[in-house]
């Protein structure tokens, strides 16, 4: 069953174009309907079982795909006038699911490495990241005022 998305979440999936020396896939580009404006393009890493969250910008929206390895993304829409608030989504990116998730601002997210290798995580974000000053507000990784478990589900 299709989750609902937070208010503002976008997903694009993104087309693996393969041939004879490897793939190439687009993250984003400057004429895709939801590209906002341009401030760096990162990359991470995170460990096998690692969770690196939570954190949200006031202003900077976020644009994450996982070019290696396996993450779960997490999100929490806790922002008090939003149609919204109190919805979590949870995405898995990587390799085997190769998508770009648009995280708005004020939008709690964080991510686990759920893959056996370290994952690469690329996240165009729409700021340069400011050192003095960053926008960045964060919580713990197990909050308990964020509705979102970061266990895995056997079954």
């Amino acid at each position: 069953m299709p989750q609902k998305l937070i208010d503002g979440v976008q997903i694009k999936p993104l087309k693996l174009i393969p041939d004879e020396r490897g793939t190439l896939a687009e993250l984003l580009r400057a004429d895709d309907a939801l590209f906002r404006k341009f401030g760096q393009v990162y990359f991470t890493t995170v460990y096998p079982g690692v969770v690196k969250a939570w954190h949200y910008h006031k202003i900077q929206y976020d644009h994450f795909a996982c070019v290696h390895g396996m993450i779960k993304l997490g999100l929490y829409d806790d922002r008090e006038k939003s149609s919204t608030k109190g919805v979590v989504n949870e995405f898995f990116l990587g390799m085997r699911h190769p998508i770009l998730v648009q995280i708005p601002p004020l939008v709690w997210h964080g991510f686990k490495g759920a893959s056996v290798e370290e994952a690469v995580v690329i996240n165009v974000s729409t700021e340069p990241y400011v050192h003095a000053s960053p926008d960045e507000y964060r919580r713990p990784w197990n909050d308990p005022a964020i509705p979102y478990d970061w266990e895995r589900k056997n079954g």
